[in-house]
């Protein structure tokens, strides 16, 4: 569990780029994360530009941008397209992929990620990586969140997926997170509202940010992530598929437990009171909710993102899946059988932050990760690696091999 202050959206920490400074050559010093650099993809395609040369904001010269999100239970890529004169639309997406891998499955129990997990998602960056060739991504950031952070294998699980796809995965902790997240859903924060809580109902944990929308620019005034997350919460509570009352109310005091002293330290249910705040979801919680509640057939992103939902009507939709069983959920076009025991979990969670703090309307977003790293690095602010994954290298006889030069070391 967690509790920061964070500096504005637009800054990063001094000590970050600090350390980026440090490092030789002007890369970044080796984390200590199995000694991986933060954003280091590996590749043989040449840098698109010299770092000398870089300028503040890199989207003018119509390159191509790639953030693949890792999370407890999906693996999502996007890739895109600066737009340089439209600020209302700042990118173009050219390729996207989303797959449930849930890495996180098991982890509660024993600690590690299971190798059947692993090989889940090892398959779905493969196919990221393919397509971050086939587009020739000049900048990738590929991050890691709450199930690597909690598993004591995430060195030789990260040093696989790198042999195995070419892809460096960074780990980031939940409050960089939240930060990023909120850059990806910044322009659907009313202005006019001067503070604003931003959620993110994820596989392994939950993300709240405390958020100052009266400055140019979103700033993060705290954050908070606990260790709340649909897939941890399913296996601990769910039976299997299904998720008795009991365990329902549980997660709902745990919520609402978790988040108490966040909430007071920082004057939140008074500044609920006085109207002063506004509640936007990033989840796949609120936006399976949204859905269901448009009694959309199948999910649609075009539908649901950006839309305002009041909690009442929220509500609403929870009854009703409350009341379904795991195959009545499943058979829901907004749900489908891979996530079918995942959502009542997030309901409760999500039935804890609107119980907590008593506003009455929720805006959705339909984004976030993907997109706020997809923004930073346009702006020049994440340290995606300039080269894109490279193939997986065909295997070679142990005679053959120990003729090779050693050139890994120039590569990196």
């Amino acid at each position: 569990m967690s509790d920061a202050q964070s500096a504005p959206l637009d800054k990063d920490a001094p000590s970050r780029r600090n350390r980026r400074r440090r490092g030789a050559k002007g890369n970044p010093r080796a984390s200590a994360h199995a000694g991986t650099r933060p954003g280091k993809i590996k590749g043989s395609a040449p840098a698109a530009s010299s770092a000398k040369g870089r300028t503040r904001s890199e989207g003018s010269n119509g390159s191509v941008f790639a953030a693949i999100d890792l999370g407890t239970n999906n693996c999502r890529l996007l890739i895109a397209r600066p737009n340089a004169k439209a600020q209302s639309q700042p990118f173009t997406v050219v390729d996207a992929f989303s797959r449930i891998v849930r890495l996180g499955e098991g982890l509660g129990q024993t600690g590690v990620l299971s190798e059947e997990a692993m090989n889940r998602t090892v398959a779905a960056l493969n196919i990221c990586a393919g397509k971050i060739r086939k587009q020739r991504a000049a900048r990738v950031d590929a991050v890691a969140t709450e199930a690597c952070r909690q598993a004591t294998n995430y060195g030789e699980f990260v040093e696989r997926v790198e042999r195995d796809t070419g892809v460096k995965l960074r780990l980031i902790s939940g409050q960089e997170e939240a930060a990023i997240g909120l850059a990806g859903c910044a322009s659907l924060l009313n202005t006019s509202t001067p503070r604003a809580l931003v959620f993110d109902i994820g596989g392994g944990s939950t993300e709240v940010s405390w958020i100052d929308t009266t400055t140019e620019r979103p700033r993060v005034l705290a954050s908070r992530s606990v260790p709340l997350g649909v897939v941890t919460l399913a296996e601990k509570y769910g039976d299997g598929l299904e998720l008795s009352d009991d365990d329902f109310d549980t997660i709902v005091r745990n919520t609402r437990r978790a988040f108490k002293q966040f909430s007071k330290r920082h004057g939140i249910v008074e500044a609920v009171g006085r109207g002063e705040v506004q509640m936007v979801g990033t989840s796949g919680t609120i936006t399976t909710v949204a859905g269901l509640h448009l009694n959309l057939p199948s999910y649609d992103r075009s539908k649901v993102d950006g839309m305002r939902l009041t909690v009442k009507d929220a509500k609403a939709v929870i009854r009703d899946l409350r009341a379904r069983d795991n195959d009545s959920r499943a058979m829901l076009g907004c749900i489908g059988r891979g996530r079918s025991d995942l959502v009542l979990p997030g309901c409760a969670v999500l039935d804890g932050l609107t119980s907590l703090w008593s506003v009455t309307t929720l805006s959705v977003a339909d984004r976030g990760l993907r997109e706020g790293m997809l923004l930073r690095m346009m702006l020049g602010k994440m340290p995606g690696k300039r080269r894109r994954p490279r193939r997986r290298p065909r295997r070679k006889s142990p005679e053959a091999a120990t003729t090779q030069p050693q050139t890994q070391a120039a590569q990196d």
